[in-house]
């Protein structure tokens, strides 16, 4: 193993982490790779955000076109009303 002892007698490895830690990914990987993954990550959220923004607006938009056609649609709103007219008089 390629490493020295320290004082009590454990095997320290090059990157100087205690043997009883595992070494991660981030560890692992070149510091300029993980902040281009980062990089990479935050852009997919981004556009995941976008894509749920435009998604949500189609939505409100659809339903927005719907409530206007059923507002002219003479047999949705008699079916829909009430029907005690002595409130209006």
């Amino acid at each position: 193993m390629a490493g020295r002892t320290n004082k009590k007698g454990k095997v320290q490895t090059a990157n100087h982490q205690p043997a009883d830690k595992p070494a991660t990914l981030k560890d692992l990987l070149d510091p300029k790779m993980v902040e281009r993954l980062k990089a990479q990550a935050d852009t997919l959220k981004a556009d995941e955000a976008k894509r749920q923004e435009a998604e949500r607006i189609k939505r409100e938009e659809a339903r927005k076109s719907e409530q206007k056609r059923l507002d002219n649609d003479f047999e949705f709103l008699l079916q829909n009303s009430e029907m005690d007219w002595r409130k209006y008089k």
